[in-house]
C-alpha cells in the first residue's frame, strides 16, 4: 500500500564531517558508502526514513487486525507480536526498496526530493543492503516463529510491490491496481497467522482493503499531478487534465467498496454494529466521491483523501469492536 503517507517523516539535520588525520583509506570508504560527512544518528534517521514508517504502521495495523479477526477464542499475546516483528520487518525492507529503485523519480518530485536517497544522505548500496537483510529477515523469522503460509504471504507482497507495481508505475496507468493487491495482502498474512482459514471471510477483508485504496491513491495523485508528471510517473490524473475519467473513477470504485464492506456481517465474522457503521462509513466516502464527478478540483481530492483516512482505521475498529465470537 503507498500515498500521502508515503512522504518521508523525519528528515536528518545537515551535519558537519568530522575527519580524522589518522583515519586510513579504506574506513574513509566505507563512511562515504554511507553519507559524505554524516554522524551515526543522522545515518539511523535516514535509515528509518527508508522505511517509510507511517505506512509499515498502517500495514502493521491492517495485520494485527486481520490477526484478531482470524483468532478463534482467545489471542495468542505471543504470536501476535511474533507476526508483527515478521510483518514489520517485512514492510520497512518493501519500502526501502522501493525507494532504491525509484530514487531517480523521487529526485524529480519536490515532495520526495529530501528521502534519504536523492538527498545523498544515503548511497543506494547500503539502502538496497539494508533492505534486503531486514527482508530476509522479516520472511524467515515469519517461517520460523509464525508459519509458512503467512512468510509465503509476505514474500508474495514484497515481490508483487518492488518487482512488478514499482517498474509499472512508470509504464501504465494500471499500476494502481497493481499496487493494490500488495497493499491489501497484510490483513491476509495477518488472518492466518491466527491460524484463520483461507476462504471467503478473509477474501472479503482482502476485497475491503483493496478497494479502499483506490479513490484513496486516485484522489492523491490529483493533489500531486504536477509532481508525479516531474517524475515520469504514468499515472491517471497525468494523462487526465481535466480529471473526469479519474473523478468516475474515484466514485465508482467508492460505489464497488460499499456493498463489499457489508460482507463481513454477512459472512459471520462482525455483528450489526459493523454493519450499520460500515454502511455509514461508505456512504460517507461514496458521498465526498460524488462530487469528483461534476468537477475534480484540488480542494475535492483532498476532501476525499482525508475521509479515506478516517475511514480505514475506522473501519477496522469496528470490525474489532463488534467481532462475533465463534
Amino acid at each position: 500500500m503507498e500515498g500521502g503517507t508515503g512522504g518521508p517523516l523525519l528528515h536528518a539535520p545537515e551535519v558537519r564531517a568530522l575527519e580524522s588525520a589518522d583515519h586510513g583509506d579504506h574506513s574513509a570508504a566505507a563512511r562515504r558508502d554511507l553519507h559524505p560527512g554524516g554522524d551515526v544518528g543522522a545515518h539511523l534517521v535516514a535509515f528509518l526514513e527508508l522505511t517509510k514508517p507511517r505506512i509499515t504502521q498502517l500495514v502493521l495495523l491492517t495485520a494485527a487486525a486481520g490477526f484478531y479477526l482470524g483468532s478463534r477464542g482467545g489471542v495468542d499475546v505471543g504470536l501476535l507480536v511474533r507476526t508483527l516483528i515478521g510483518v514489520a520487518l517485512v514492510a520497512a525492507g518493501t519500502n526501502a526498496f522501493n525507494q532504491v529503485r525509484e530514487r531517480d523519480v523521487d529526485a524529480r518530485m519536490r515532495r520526495t526530493e529530501r528521502r534519504p536517497l536523492p538527498s545523498g544522505r544515503l548511497t543506494p548500496r547500503a539502502a538496497a543492503l539494508f533492505a534486503g537483510i531486514i527482508s530476509v529477515a522479516g520472511v524467515l523469522y515469519l517461517a520460523l516463529a509464525v508459519n509458512l503460509l503467512t512468510a509465503g504471504l509476505a514474500a508474495l507482497t514484497l515481490a508483487s510491490y518492488v518487482l512488478l507495481y514499482t517498474p509499472l508505475k512508470r509504464k501504465t496507468t494500471l499500476n494502481t491496481l497493481i499496487g493494490a493487491v500488495p497493499g491489501a495482502l497484510p490483513i491476509v498474512g495477518g488472518w492466518t497467522a491466527a491460524g484463520g482459514a483461507i476462504g471467503p471471510a478473509v477474501a472479503a477483508l482482502f476485497w475491503i482493503l483493496f478497494l479502499w485504496q483506490l479513490p484513496h491513491f486516485l484522489a492523491l495523485s490529483w493533489i500531486y499531478r504536477e509532481d508525479y508528471r516531474r517524475g515520469g510517473l504514468a499515472m491517471l490524473s497525468v494523462s487526465d487534465p481535466e480529471g473526469h475519467h479519474t473523478g468516475r473513477m474515484v466514485l465508482l470504485y467508492a460505489m464497488a467498496l460499499l456493498p463489499v464492506s457489508l460482507l463481513p456481517t454477512l459472512l459471520g465474522v462482525t455483528g450489526a454494529v459493523y454493519f450499520f457503521g460500515a454502511l455509514a462509513l461508505g456512504l460517507a466516502y461514496t458521498g465526498v466521491s460524488v462530487a469528483m464527478t461534476s468537477a475534480v478540483t484540488t480542494a475535492r481530492a483532498w476532501r476525499v483523501f482525508l475521509v479515506s483516512i478516517v475511514y480505514l482505521p475506522a473501519l477496522l475498529t469496528l470490525m474489532v469492536v463488534d467481532k462475533v465470537v465463534a
